[in-house]
């Protein structure tokens, strides 16, 4: 993925087709060292491509694909059963907030 970016992040800011110096450049400036096979690999499969066309074409591919939506209602009972350990921890939750909001631990408050 950092590949990927830095390529994006060359393109954006003007360079129409980068290479693997400059995606090594990109990488090398935040302390990352590149993985010279996948950058390599990522070049060529992007050579001569336009990457705004690929990403709208894989953005529509992702429409496609299921969220989990019908994994939820056929599990109805099982989230149900779930539905008292979510309270639980609500409360559990609440009891931990009231701590930290007590400051006569600090021996000072946030105004005084």
């Amino acid at each position: 993925m950092r590949h990927i970016a830095a390529y994006l992040l060359l393109q954006v800011g003007g360079n129409a087709s980068p290479s693997a110096a400059d995606v090594k450049k990109v990488l090398g400036a935040v302390g990352i060292e590149a993985d010279d096979e996948r950058l390599d690999k990522l070049i060529s499969e992007l050579e001569g491509k336009d990457v705004a066309a690929l990403i709208s074409e894989g953005s529509s591919k992702l429409a496609s694909v299921p969220s989990g939506g019908a994994i939820a209602v056929a599990s109805g009972g099982a989230a149900a059963a779930g539905a008292p350990a979510a309270a639980e921890e609500k409360k559990e939750e609440k009891k931990e907030e009231e701590k930290e909001e007590s400051d006569d631990d600090m021996g000072f408050g946030l105004f005084d």
